[in-house]
This record gives C-alpha cells, sequence and structure tokens, in this order.
C-alpha cells in the first residue's frame, strides 16, 4: 500500500516499507531500544533482527492517508519501558509526519524481550 498526496507539480506516493524502514532506523536510535523483534508464530520464539532487517519488525498501516505504526521492539534490562516506550512514539511520530507530510494517528509498541547489554 502507498501514502498518495497532490501538489502542484504532481503526485507523490510514499510506499509502507520506506515509512517501515525510516521507523526502524529511529527506533534505533532510542534510547534503551537494543533492536528490532520479529515473533515467529510457529515456533514461539522472538528473535532480535539484525540492522538490515529492521523493517520486518514494523507493521504500517495507512488508512485515509493516516498512518499506523506498530513496532515489535527488544528493550535494554534496566530502562524504565514506559519512558523508552514514550520517548519512542513521540520521536516516531514527529520523524514520520516530518518525512511523509502525513498525520501519525497511533504507534503501538510491543515489547517482546528485554536484554542485558555489556
Amino acid at each position: 500500500m502507498r501514502a498518495k498526496m497532490s501538489t502542484d507539480l504532481g503526485n507523490i506516493a510514499v510506499d509502507t516499507e520506506a515509512i517501515a524502514q525510516l521507523a526502524g532506523t529511529e527506533a534505533m536510535e532510542c534510547f534503551g531500544v537494543v533492536g528490532m523483534a520479529t515473533y515467529s508464530v510457529r515456533d514461539g520464539i522472538v528473535r532480535l533482527l539484525k540492522r538490515e532487517s529492521l523493517s520486518h519488525g514494523i507493521s504500517v498501516v495507512i488508512n485515509d492517508n493516516k498512518i499506523s505504526l506498530d513496532l515489535h521492539v527488544i528493550v535494554a534490562y534496566g530502562v524504565s519501558i514506559k519512558a523508552v516506550s514514550d520517548n519512542l512514539m513521540s520521536n516516531l511520530k514527529y520523524r514520520v509526519e516530518e518525512f511523509t507530510g502525513l498525520e501519525v494517528e497511533t504507534v503501538n509498541i510491543f515489547v517482546e524481550g528485554v536484554r542485558v547489554i555489556d
């Protein structure tokens, strides 16, 4: 699915994969986030994704040119999950709206695990 906008010079279409890549990069820059996660329904196992696969832990839905993001993350042990989630939500909302020019309606954070950082 693509977000579509019209300007005086023509039309713009933004693919959800581009938005997911931006969101994954921004999430990794957020303090307390160790990485993105993917959940295997078949195995029941949560896996930490490599930096090249950041967009796999993110779901982007565009409805009436409003964006909804679902992020599956792994956080660092000892940090406040609420503080990390609030920071991540506000950063993603700002950056995605700035990047796309569209309104971010919701940002849902799913903490899939906790990791100790050396």
